[in-house]
């Protein structure tokens, strides 16, 4: 190529936010390259200056093949972290979710690990789509289930420690959660279309269903526990937390009085033994299983 001809390109930090600009813009190359992020950088006509065809390929066509792999990739991370998702939508119907959603949340970070953050308020603000409410409660777990695997490892606080609270301090005491618990309040049955996608069935139809569900990580494995509405709401006021006291009275309220003692310490013993608490914290004293 003539000196001449590239006198006018763009320096090296120019043709970055170029490339840049252009591999992330949504739509065709072409609108892409005539962007006005990529424009102000080279304009479209002036292409052939900084990139040679091929001997099958124009400058374009070469600059396509970076576009169209940037949407594959996209395509690629959101699938990793909402499986579930794309097996109810399919494969194409999935594709164009993603291009919609990267057009209105693109990437900002150096990793694509966060780039699904914002998948249910997309479903959320799309309230015409179909089935978009029970889209918004699914990739609410299936985020939920990211959230817990990429959670830092805290300790757990095992029968033992348990055991070495005095009994008259439990009405005072706080349970710290791990950081690997989330809890979710849901509108729609979501279990059936994990359970559908991980065994490769089809996807059952939406179902309309109150649910409750506990997610967290145990052994490197992420783990779900399905919950009724009471013991859900006194978990998440421990929690969150709310004195064991006051929150297990507040349970308690909710349930028949021949049942109160026995369900909820069944609860509560089947909550230590899945390691979901941390520490418990009494008049500023930790103990915790060492």
């Amino acid at each position: 190529m003539p000196r001449d001809a590239v006198r006018n390109v763009p320096d090296l930090a120019g043709i970055q936010r170029w490339m840049q600009a252009v591999i992330v813009h949504p739509g065709g190359v072409e609108e892409a390259l005539a962007a006005p992020e990529a424009a102000s950088e080279l304009a479209a006509e002036r292409l052939g200056e900084l990139i040679r065809p091929s001997h099958s390929l124009s400058p374009a066509e070469r600059v396509e093949i970076y576009h169209g792999m940037y949407l594959m990739r996209m395509v690629e991370a959101l699938e990793t972290d909402y499986p579930t998702v794309r097996h109810f939508l399919g494969e194409e119907a999935f594709e164009e979710l993603v291009r919609e959603y990267v057009e209105r949340f693109p990437s900002r970070s150096y990793t694509l690990n966060r780039l699904g953050d914002h998948l249910p308020r997309f479903f959320l603000e799309e309230p015409e789509r179909e089935h978009s409410a029970f889209l918004h409660d699914l990739a609410r777990t299936e985020l939920a289930i990211t959230e817990a695997f990429d959670a830092e490892e805290t300790p757990i606080l095992g029968p033992d420690g348990a055991q070495a609270v005095p009994p008259e301090a439990w009405p005072g005491a706080r349970l710290a959660p791990i950081a690997a618990l989330r809890l979710l309040e849901l509108r729609h049955a979501v279990v059936p279309h994990l359970e559908a996608a991980k065994r490769g069935r089809p996807a059952p139809a939406p179902r309309r269903r109150a649910t409750w569900l506990a997610v967290y990580r145990r052994d490197y494995s992420v783990l779900r526990l399905e919950l009724g509405r009471t013991e859900f709401t006194l978990l998440k006021s421990l929690a969150d937390g709310t004195p064991l006291g006051e929150a297990v009275a507040a349970a308690a309220r909710q349930l028949r009085s021949t049942q109160r003692e026995q369900t909820i310490f069944g609860w509560f013993r089947g909550w230590i033994a899945e390691g979901l608490f941390q520490s418990v914290t009494i008049d500023e004293v930790s103990t915790d299983d060492q």
